[in-house]
């Protein structure tokens, strides 16, 4: 059905020419679903947009084939990919907020497409997107058609990006990285339904991600890129189980999944002992009958209503469960950015529930809780260099200064794992692995004994995941620090955490050692989160 022969992309730039993709070559047959992994910057995300000829101002086919069902892509006039793209090639976005108008209905948006390729008019449009709309299993269609971008879910979202996507029949589908940001079981739904789809529609699909969990569980063949050329491809099972190139073989290595330890995730070569700390019976935080209610259109929303649990000296606590649960609420009011309604947050024996948020930012107990963020790019101001985001809390919570100030700042850079060079580069010219460490150097600046971690690594690719979960682990030995984890990714928590909290509909189902919870899950909830986490192919053990 398509096939790339030796395409080379490249980019203008002010510093000259950029070759993004070089001599990249694959197939895809009818039925298949192909996957294409890599990390950020590999270039496989810029493959697809060649294909589609939606590259930037600035890119250009340098060179290659691009053939679809006969018809040469590269060559094609822009009226002829008009009519290609969405009725015989369609794609899937990665951020499903961003692909759609927020201030156009939803169900208008779907119209928009079957009228543009001729599958609609005026008459019948309405009932024709309501009928994609249901394709994708959603339901109510009609009611939803109505509905603006901001008033549904992040996977409500993506299967209104799905029936764009889907609703002219095209034969072939490219989704790029189709469920970064969701839930684990609305990705397995959002996947099981595109997969559906695919099968029942005997169409082609290419899945673009840097999950290989996920690639494993729904490729039928995969294609390694790395630095824009294609390293290695082969059988999910094969690639997982004997994995040929040095840089498969480290993503394998570095994918979370059942058995694997915290150091198994990085290379072989840099691994050392996982350092000991201790747990201590002493709680440090203490939180009892938590409640949080918001006044809503049809009256109180109850987000939190009854949690209580405990974290003690040295320990890791997981707090996971889907959006919407209630979890990023009760971190919220644990590090004093929301007042509950109710209940006592009592950490090192006071209770914070009595102080306003408000003012806790000059509260002294401040710097004793500290947080860091889950998308490292939105958390740093752009228009700061990583030296004078440490230093902010320096500067507000220690009362530091000129040389002592400076000296700190190269302590907790070295202490991170963060080159000196990089103190006065601003966030734009960090990797995500680099502003991953600015945001953990500036939590721990001020020496707290209680880290809050919001998805601190649901952005990063594997390997980058890898390295940062355990430097987190190294900080919370060497520092003795306690950590809140809060994720939807199991298989990350079990590594990280020693007791797990689950929660749904605000109300905490079941918690117990991450072992327990994890081998040997008491409520059905937490088996069917279980359930969902993709699970790829163990890796052959070292000879």
């Amino acid at each position: 059905m398509l096939s790339i022969k030796d395409l080379a992309v490249a980019f203008r730039t002010r510093r000259g020419e950029v070759d993004a993709v070089r001599g990249v070559s694959f197939d895809v047959a009818e039925g298949e679903v192909l996957g294409i992994v890599g990390e950020s910057g590999s270039g496989k995300s810029v493959t697809s947009y060649a294909l589609m000829r939606i590259l930037d101002a600035g890119g250009r086919i340098k060179a290659g084939e691009a053939t679809y069902g006969g018809v040469d892509l590269r060559r094609a006039s822009e009226r002829d990919m008009q009519g290609i793209r969405g009725r015989e090639i369609s794609m899937i976005f990665q951020n499903p907020r961003a692909a759609l108008n927020p201030i156009r209905k939803v169900g208008r948006q779907i119209e928009d497409v079957l009228r543009r390729h001729a599958r609609a008019d005026r008459q019948n449009g309405r009932a024709e997107a309501i009928r994609a709309m249901e394709a994708v299993r959603i339901n109510d269609a009609a009611a939803r058609y109505d509905a603006y971008p901001f008033e549904l879910s992040g996977g409500m979202c993506q299967r209104i990006v799905c029936a764009i996507a889907l609703a002219c029949d095209p034969r072939l589908l490219v989704m790029d990285e189709p469920t970064t940001g969701l839930d684990i079981t609305t990705q397995k739904a959002v996947m099981e339904l595109v997969t559906d789809l695919i099968r029942a529609r005997a169409m082609s699909a290419i899945l673009i991600t840097h999950d290989l969990g996920l690639a494993a569980q729904y490729c039928d063949r995969l294609v390694v890129m790395k630095d824009g050329e294609i390293v290695e491809a082969g059988d999910p099972g094969a690639l997982f189980s004997r994995p040929a190139h040095a840089y498969t073989r480290k993503l394998v290595d570095a994918t979370p999944r059942a058995g694997a330890s915290i150091r198994s995730l990085l290379p072989a070569e840099v691994r050392t002992p996982e350092p000991p700390r201790r747990i201590t019976d002493e709680a440090l935080l203490e939180v009892r009958d938590l409640v949080k209610t918001f006044a809503g259109k049809s009256g109180p929303v109850h987000a939190v209503r009854g949690v209580s649990f405990d974290v003690k000296k040295g320990q890791s606590v997981g707090l996971v469960g889907e959006s919407g649960c209630g979890k990023s609420t009760t971190s919220s009011m644990v590090v004093r950015l929301l007042d509950p309604t109710s209940g006592e947050i009592r950490f090192e024996g006071t209770d914070l529930a009595q102080r306003p948020a408000a003012g806790f930012a000059r509260d002294p107990m401040r710097s004793r809780i500290q947080m860091v963020f889950q998308d490292a790019t939105d958390s740093l101001n752009p228009r700061h260099t990583s030296r004078q985001t440490i230093a902010e809390p320096l500067r507000a919570m220690a009362g530091l200064r000129g040389r002592a100030q400076g000296q700190r700042i190269e302590e907790l850079a070295d202490l991170v794992g963060l080159p000196r060079t990089l103190l006065d580069r601003f966030p734009h010219q960090l990797s995500g692995g680099q502003k991953a460490r600015v945001g953990i150097a500036r939590a721990i600046a001020v020496n707290p004994s209680f880290l809050i971690l919001d998805e601190p690594t649901a952005a990063l690719d594997v390997s980058i995941q890898a390295i940062v979960l355990n430097l987190l682990a190294d900080l919370r030995a060497r520092l003795n620090m306690s950590y809140l984890f809060v994720s939807h990714d199991l298989h990350v928590v079990r590594l990280l955490c020693d007791h797990v909290v689950v929660m749904k509909g605000g109300e905490i189902v079941e918690q117990g050692s991450a072992e327990q919870v994890m081998t040997a899950p008491a409520d059905p909830y937490t088996a069917e989160l279980l359930s969902a986490a993709p699970k790829p192919p163990a890796p052959r053990a070292a000879a």
